[in-house]
């Protein structure tokens, strides 16, 4: 059976699946969405698992996604809303607590409380990320030069880079290139001294990452996290209302509006090549679709070595994306519970407990947690990025429950002797302790865990080995490196074929970036009009 020629075709309805399909299609092509899943969205999801409570079982805040890209495709218009967090903390084994609040003034006086010298630094701390910040945002949706190009095109790219930093002084200069090679924990040592304020701010930068605070590259995963935005706020982090498939919710209806189609339960099993050129994909059920151009939003190790014949990759680029770095390191539980615990370390009604909550006070304690890793083997005392968003979104929970996402660092993609049920289950058993030891009552309100390791992510939604960012953010694998050099324009090795996840530039999280600029190169080689939103780029 042969369906009728579109002009593309889009593998995988995650968000930058679906960001890249809203442009091609309000470019006037004529563009199907091919997802295996009975759901749309990918990792960017809300599903009720547990009757009566909705869960961001996968992503669950907000902040890199793009708002260029917001509002190119109108999302707001399309029921899309997010609520800046207004609070972290951390919470400490001697019963205290840090504070890391909304208002700048009570956060100052929450570091002064632990460290007058930490105040200070977290002045020059904040204008130094938020410089680095600034930086990077330019280059989010822009397509990286190739060192190897002598097109113009790529000269020019090179220029606008040589401009950026040609702003920067010698010393910010020498500063900039070593961030990239720092570990998070040397980096923070060089502005802070106490311990767990030196934990807390360490936490971003090895959410989703094979590494540990003492491991070089680190410093980039925290400006990776930190250059969202909310509300015109950089570095916030909010909640979409309805949960995280808000977003792929309000993406796949701005490109319905656009004439879009996405079809469900229609899992592909290769990329169909003729004479050197993707012409269509051909289904687990044996169905091929026609199309002028194949766009995969799976990641670039899956793409080429699981959908694509080994015939047309050539050998090197098989080889390099074999040893594509994808290492699954992280776990998830979605908890139901039946009303609001409490912590006893913090004041009654405390607007800490409305943010990210963290229960590991020291750099030896995440560490340790990075060791059982490298054993294979589930942290005994994790890093959890803990929230209750339920308190901001009562569609998430019936009156007076509330729904907790707990975030795990580490857990591996198989411990010793392989997952079992009951292995699972223990590993969510170690998390839910440690969340007790601050919350006496905590235990006593779990109505439904649903416990996720790197196993659920990559068989449920196509993460290899459960990576969230699809590769990791280290330096050997970002800009012209991503994925590899040579394909990080997000064109394949044949003609029409292209890849748009988080894989390719600029990486991983819920961002729309990947997605937006592989539609830009797509819409530039077929010449039609860029319906991109890279004019609005910080510049």
């Amino acid at each position: 059976m042969t369906a009728a020629v579109y002009d593309a075709i889009v593998i995988g309805a995650g968000h930058n699946g679906l960001t890249n399909a809203a442009f091609l299609a309000k470019a006037g092509l004529r563009t199907l969405v091919l997802e295996k899943n009975a759901y749309t969205g990918g990792a960017t999801v809300s599903r009720e698992l547990h009757e009566g409570w909705k869960y961001s079982n996968c992503s669950y805040v907000c902040s890199l996604f793009r708002p260029e890209i917001y509002n190119a495709l109108d999302l707001g218009r399309h029921g899309l809303k997010v609520v800046p967090l207004t609070a972290s903390m951390t919470f400490k084994q001697d019963g205290d607590y840090f504070g890391s609040y909304y208002d700048p003034n009570v956060r100052r006086r929450e570091l002064r409380r632990h460290s007058q010298r930490d105040a200070d630094a977290a002045v020059r701390f904040d204008a130094d990320v938020m410089r680095w910040c600034r930086l990077i945002r330019g280059f989010l949706l822009r397509t990286p030069p190739d060192p190897g190009s002598l097109r113009p095109r790529d000269a020019f790219e090179f220029a606008y880079l040589l401009k950026k930093f040609y702003e920067l002084s010698e010393e910010q200069l020498y500063e900039f290139i070593r961030f990239f090679t720092m570990s998070i924990a040397e980096y923070l040592e060089n502005y802070f001294e106490n311990e767990t304020v030196l934990a807390h701010y360490s936490g971003g930068s090895i959410i989703g990452t094979g590494l540990g605070v003492y491991s070089p590259g680190t410093a980039y995963v925290l400006l990776h996290h930190a250059m969202g935005d909310v509300d015109g706020n950089i570095g916030a982090w909010g909640f979409a209302r309805g949960g995280m498939g808000a977003v792929s919710g309000a993406i796949a209806g701005a490109f319905k509006a656009h004439g879009g189609e996405i079809r469900n339960d229609a899992e592909v099993d290769s990329i169909v090549v003729t004479g050197k050129k993707a012409t269509g994909v051909r289904l687990t059920s044996g169905e091929e679709i026609r199309a002028r151009v194949v766009v995969s939003n799976l990641d670039a190790r899956r793409t080429f070595t699981a959908i694509m014949d080994e015939g047309d990759v050539p050998p090197n680029l098989l080889e390099r994306a074999r040893n594509f770095k994808i290492r699954g390191s992280s776990g998830k539980l979605n908890i139901a519970l039946d009303g609001m615990p409490t912590f006893p370390a913090l004041p009654p009604d405390s607007p800490l407990t409305r943010g990210h909550m963290h229960f590991t006070d020291t750099l030896e304690r995440l560490e340790r947690a990075y060791d059982d890793w490298k054993e294979d083997r589930w942290s005994a005392d994790p890093y959890t990025d803990t929230l209750i968003p339920s308190q901001y979104d009562p569609t998430l929970a019936p009156p007076g429950k509330h729904m907790m996402s707990v975030f795990v660092q580490y857990c591996p993609v198989e411990p010793e002797g392989g997952w079992t049920a009951e292995k699972r289950n223990r590993f969510g058993q170690t998390v839910i302790d440690q969340i007790a030891d601050y919350s006496p009552d905590f235990k006593d309100l779990i109505l439904h865990a649903e416990i996720r390791t790197p196993r659920e992510l990559e068989d449920e939604v196509g993460l290899t080995q459960g990576n969230i960012f699809q590769g990791e953010l280290t330096f050997d694998q970002l800009l012209f490196n991503r994925p590899v050099p040579g394909y990080a324009q997000d064109r394949g090795p044949v003609r029409g074929m292209y890849l748009c996840g988080s894989s390719t530039h600029p990486g991983g999280g819920v961002m729309g970036a990947p997605g937006a600029n592989a539609a830009r190169e797509i819409l530039r080689d077929l010449r039609r009009p860029d319906t991109t939103p890279e004019a609005f780029s910080d510049d």
